[in-house]
């Protein structure tokens, strides 16, 4: 399994689409709508969701590529005192594969370098949270739907971080 980012790209839309109804397959069984209603619905809460997360600053777009082929998605907002997740999702058969560790390994990576804190949120009925305690992700606030979350490098130290902040 050779796992790879790279930056998205206008034609990357379909798969984009494509993903973000994967989510939501499970929700949209348990409301009995039909296709067109589905369909609808998706393509306007994927607008959405984009418009969103294009109002976050400093944030990359990447494609998750598991040996060449398209599988996720991350959105990384690099701040000057951590590193967010913004979003990171993978396709469902591609779930529970080492994927998501192995995107987030390479997060680690950079933010060890960088020596600041990994940032996220991870919603409580998510089954990838399991993915964030293993991978030594704290719980550092609860929005009633979601656990916000920390890592932190190894031998890291909070006022050293603070006192070198720009």
């Amino acid at each position: 399994m050779a796992v790879t980012l790279r930056l998205v790209q206008p034609e990357d839309q379909s798969f984009l689409y494509r993903l973000y109804a994967s989510t939501r397959t499970n929700e949209l069984a348990a409301w009995g709508w039909d296709a067109a209603q589905q369909k609808a619905f998706l393509e306007l809460q994927f607008r959405a969701q984009e418009a969103h997360y294009g109002e976050f600053p400093n944030t990359e777009h990447l494609l998750i590529l598991n040996d060449g082929q398209p599988v996720g998605r991350l959105l990384l907002s690099r701040m000057p005192d951590h590193i967010l997740v913004v979003d990171i999702a993978l396709l469902a058969e591609c779930r529970g594969q080492g994927v998501g560790a192995s995107v987030l390994s390479q997060v680690f990576d950079e933010a060890t370098a960088r020596r600041q804190v990994v940032r996220g949120h991870v919603a409580k009925d998510n089954r990838a949270q399991q993915l964030w305690w293993r991978l030594g992700f704290k719980p550092t606030g609860d929005t009633g739907t979601h656990y916000a979350v920390e890592w932190q490098p190894p031998n890291f130290n909070t006022q050293e971080a603070l006192d070198n902040e720009p």
